[in-house]
């Protein structure tokens, strides 16, 4: 904490620098936490010492010297001060997360009497449903650009899309990828997802084709001396590719803003719009609640609504 201001400096880092730090004097022990979550992603480190900079940030003004001073009420304050900001419901629900896991970290470690998170539920609302991309987006996405004249950049960014769209990674798993994940004998990748749990994910032959032709031809061609001689997929530099590679590269191919995330929920939806089964589906993308995967079935819904409005001479 800053003497002057009295405000909090524990900024987001990049994956190669090190963790937000707090003056443990401020009480919040916040660097002490977020040095606890030992199974969590990087990335999901730092979205709790964001939502944490953010609470703590709008808190202090009120004269807080610390968690002791945070009841249920001030925490119910907090999101409805959210909800008044308009930030999505999915947003608010992270955060409230963030301080259930905080407040039963700080009880569990016996600094807190008690816990205010204890039957705290972010408002409701409507949360916005993922985008699906339409058959002509998929097209453009999966054709190489006109612009591309490194064959194996243009090998790399083909199995990059492939891959998310053919078996519905998220884009830290597909980064996370080794040369040993990979059974193209069988068509099945092996991927470590959220919390270190492991999955195995069938590989439709467009996407292993394309992976093979990367590693044979690609790949070689991007190896230096600072390649991690485990990783599937490089950089330009040839390192390790990192999700920031990954949003360029679909950035470079799609015809409009795209989030990377859009080819995961475009491979669940699909599968639901054909008949997979829910529970299946859930087990593909490597959800830990089933509750996560339903939202596809809203989007399966709306589109077959359209279908009727749009085909059905009564629709």
């Amino acid at each position: 904490m800053h003497a002057a201001s009295g405000t909090y400096r524990f900024a987001m880092a990049e994956p190669s620098r090190p963790e937000p730090a707090v003056n443990p004097a401020t009480g919040w022990q916040v660097e002490e936490f977020l040095a606890s979550l030992t199974s969590v992603a990087p990335a999901t480190r730092r979205a709790y010492a964001g939502d944490l900079e953010a609470f703590i940030r709008w808190f202090d003004p009120l004269g807080a010297s610390g968690p002791l001073d945070v009841d249920r009420a001030v925490l119910r304050r907090w999101l409805a001060h959210l909800t008044t900001e308009g930030y999505a419901r999915r947003t608010l629900a992270r955060r409230a997360s963030t301080l259930r896991r905080y407040f039963t970290w700080l009880g569990r470690s016996g600094q807190l009497p008690r816990d205010p998170t204890t039957g705290l539920k972010a408002p409701g609302g409507t949360g916005r449903l993922p985008r699906v991309l339409t058959p002509e987006d998929l097209e453009v996405l999966l054709s190489p650009p006109a612009g591309e004249d490194n064959p194996a950049v243009r090998c790399r960014d083909d199995a990059v899309i492939e891959l998310l769209y053919g078996a519905g990674l998220r884009v830290g798993e597909l980064c996370g990828l080794a040369l040993g994940d990979l059974d193209a004998a069988v068509g099945l990748v092996t991927v470590t997802g959220k919390g270190s749990r492991q999955r195995r994910v069938p590989v439709g032959e467009p996407a292993m084709d394309a992976v093979a032709r990367w590693v044979a031809e690609g790949r070689p061609a991007m190896v230096t001396d600072q390649t991690p001689p485990e990783a599937l997929f490089l950089n330009r530099r040839g390192r390790r590719l990192g999700p920031r590679d990954v949003r360029r590269i679909v950035d470079r191919r799609a015809p409009g803003p795209t989030h990377p995330h859009a080819l995961r929920h475009t491979f669940a939806t699909h599968l639901l719009d054909n008949g997979a089964d829910l529970r299946a589906v859930q087990e593909l993308l490597g959800h830990a609640d089933l509750t996560t995967t339903q939202v596809y079935t809203h989007v399966s819904r709306d589109r077959l609504r359209h279908v009727v409005r749009t085909s059905h001479p009564r629709g």
